[in-house]
């Protein structure tokens, strides 16, 4: 399995997806990145744009810069890095439970706050990878 995935940057702050509590799917009631699968023939640029206009209702104007690959047993992960051009009342969170911007230093706490849910919730393993790319371990 294949999945892109945006850390979109704004103010020194990560955008980030609360995924639905539903069991069965990839890190539920998480906090990660927005983004998702390829569809058969899609490349990992189209699909993160894609993913990103069915998550958030943007369409990133250009292919997103490519950051990096992570590969486990189960899927690998392309991440793409660009800034969010836009304030964040401006998306509307069409799939997950909340979005929030948060710092990368926050993160790595391991738990994020959502404002919708009053509550402190967990990081999804893909939003730590994400980290580790970002500052790798010493």
């Amino acid at each position: 399995m294949e999945v892109a995935l945006a850390v979109l940057e704004q103010g020194g702050q990560w955008l980030i997806q609360l995924r639905d509590d539903i069991p069965g799917i990839v890190a539920p009631g998480a906090w990660g990145l927005f983004g998702g699968h390829l569809d058969p023939g899609e490349s990992p640029a189209e699909a993160v744009r894609r993913e990103l206009r069915e998550e958030i209702g943007w369409w990133p104007p250009a292919p997103l810069p490519f950051w990096f690959s992570h590969r486990n047993a189960d899927r690998v992960a392309h991440v793409f890095r660009a800034p969010l051009p836009m304030p964040l009342q401006t998306l509307q969170l069409l799939e997950g439970q909340d979005m929030a911007l948060a710092c990368p230093a926050q993160l790595r706490s391991g738990r994020a706050w959502s404002p919708r849910l009053g509550e402190h919730r967990a990081i999804a393993p893909s939003l730590r990878c994400a980290l580790e790319a970002l500052q790798p371990p010493q």
